[in-house]
């Protein structure tokens, strides 16, 4: 049985990386990408429930964030984007240790796919909270730092 659960959880994050590789891959079309023009008002106005301020403080963070979650089958319980260039999720129980840092690298490719040419940082939460791995991506070195 314990054999069974370690393949459920392995097959589970490389569905999760392979879906947000594909997904960010096809989202050219999306709204997240649309949301980049300059007519756009990237800040949400004061009247905006806090609700909808959860997920990002700009259109392109909001609806990043709300995809990850939903896109995430479960291994994702919340996530935020900050200033697009911060990324803050809290994972689920499912999600073991080992397969953290993986989960974060995939996370981290969506995110230079729909916030390009910039440094960006992830930061991954246990459920509990409590901040357990930062990854740095360096745009100019391409590089990822993880503390």
């Amino acid at each position: 049985m314990n054999k069974f659960l370690q393949i459920r959880k392995a097959l589970a994050t490389a569905v999760l990386v392979l879906l947000l590789t594909i997904t960010t891959a096809c989202s050219s079309g999306s709204n997240v990408a649309q949301l980049d023009r300059p007519g756009n008002s990237a800040v949400l106005s004061p009247d905006k429930t806090y609700s909808q301020l959860e997920r990002g403080n700009t259109a392109n963070g909001q609806n990043f964030g709300s995809w990850v979650v939903s896109t995430s089958h479960g291994l994702v319980k919340d996530a935020y984007v900050r200033d697009n260039n911060k990324l803050g999720v809290v994972i689920s129980p499912q999600v073991r240790p080992q397969e953290v840092q993986t989960l974060t690298k995939s996370l981290l490719q969506g995110f230079r796919k729909n916030f390009p040419n910039q440094d960006l940082k992830v930061l991954v939460y246990a459920p509990d909270k409590k901040l357990i791995l930062t990854a740095d991506y360096d745009v100019q070195t391409n590089k990822i730092q993880y503390t």
